[in-house]
């Protein structure tokens, strides 16, 4: 066996390995049930029941030391089965937008950028949108704009990522591992 068939076999193992991980759809967290809340997935939510009732969001650095750059926003509450963004309200999910856009805008000006994974690729599952500085050259052509958070749309089985382009915001669906297009 070569050098190289036995590097692609690995590279595909790892990869197979690391989609059997992924994908948190299956989530049981049930705050009122703590015991279902101690897997690795649920660590956002564990950290979410730490939180006070108010404010209704809230932030943190990402605690991966590969993302030193990164910071999480997230919703106090928790949705069901995925913690995904469909299960908050309209306004719930505008506001946590508009809160993530200004942290971007705090960090990063006009250079800001949002993600939310896809339910194939999260390895969390609480909702959460990372918020980070937008690589250069990342743009494609698949996108909408919109003019502000009210109008950016739900993901349906998909991710999303955000970024500024002028006075509006270019909203690119269709993906699932979103947060690629962030500075780590």
């Amino acid at each position: 066996m070569s050098i190289m068939s036995a590097t692609s076999r690995l590279g595909i193992a790892l990869l197979f390995a690391a989609s059997l991980r992924a994908g948190v759809d299956g989530c049981a967290c049930d705050p009122a049930k703590p015991e279902t809340m101690a897997a690795r997935e649920c660590s956002l939510c564990r950290l979410a029941e730490q939180q006070p009732p108010e404010p209704a969001i809230f932030f943190v650095k990402d605690n991966n030391p590969r993302k030193p750059n990164r910071w999480l926003v997230l919703p106090r509450s928790h949705g069901d089965r995925g913690h995904h963004l469909q299960d908050m309200t309209a306004a719930e999910r505008t506001a946590l937008w508009k809160a993530a856009i200004l942290k971007g805008k705090e960090l990063w000006g006009d250079q800001w950028g949002l993600a939310y994974n896809g339910p194939k690729v999260r390895t969390q599952c609480h909702a959460h949108i990372h918020i980070g500085k937008l690589l250069k050259g990342v743009e494609t052509r698949r996108f909408i704009v919109v003019s502000k958070p009210e109008q950016i749309p739900l993901p349906h089985g998909e991710g999303v990522w955000i970024h500024p382009a002028g006075k509006r915001l270019h909203v690119h669906l269709g993906e699932q591992t979103c947060e690629t297009v962030l500075f780590r």
